[in-house]
């Protein structure tokens, strides 16, 4: 990555949450490597200069579309875990969940994963913010799950960290298939097949 950074730019003439909004498609699309300086500003309307002095640099840039695009989903899967049983909150997290990867308003998938699943040695932190992001979600799941235990709500001896990474796993999994092709059905099909397997209460 260039070093030679112009440290002004023109004065600012732009929405930041919209070319942020603007920049996380593009990250989301190409990944984090895959997404060039042009791809980038042409998307977000603005010129190197301003992205700059605006965001510092790619890697800042990337920082800030990502914090915007996971308080998203955080605020949605914590709506989702508000149901009143444990099964009815892993529903809702997994049937939002694969809503929101096979809606047509933005590039299939989940930006988490497509973002920088694996990076070369030097963008390596890219990997960890995106797997940071995705601990926080499962931590939540796991919060609401040892609710339930407590509550009785799950089956007595339920590892609820084990359930809250199958959880996880099967949303995360939805999310590669769902940017290779998969359809909002194909999703929803094998949630079915999940929730049969869980057998929680209703």
């Amino acid at each position: 990555m260039s070093t030679d950074r112009p440290t002004t730019g023109r004065p600012r003439a732009f929405d930041e949450e919209t070319v942020l909004g603007r920049a996380a498609e593009v990250f989301w699309r190409y990944g984090y490597e895959g997404a060039s300086l042009s791809a980038l500003t042409s998307a977000m309307g603005i010129n190197r200069p301003s992205l700059y002095a605006t965001f510092g640099s790619k890697e800042q840039l990337f920082q800030r579309a990502f914090a915007r695009y996971h308080a998203t989903q955080v605020a949605s899967a914590r709506a989702a875990l508000a149901q009143p049983t444990a099964r009815a909150a892993i529903e809702a997290f997994l049937r939002s969940s694969a809503d929101a990867l096979t809606a047509d308003d933005h590039p299939a998938g989940c930006l988490s994963i497509q973002g920088g699943l694996a990076c070369s040695p030097e963008n390596t932190h890219i990997s960890e913010i995106l797997a940071t992001g995705r601990a926080a979600t499962e931590s939540a799941l796991e919060e609401r799950l040892s609710r339930a235990a407590k509550e009785g709500d799950l089956p007595p001896g339920m590892d609820v960290r084990a359930l809250a990474r199958f959880v996880m796993a099967l949303s995360e999994g939805h999310a590669v298939h769902a940017a290779a092709g998969a359809s909002r059905e194909d999703l929803h099909a094998s949630i079915d097949i999940a929730l049969r397997a869980v057998a929680l209460r209703s």
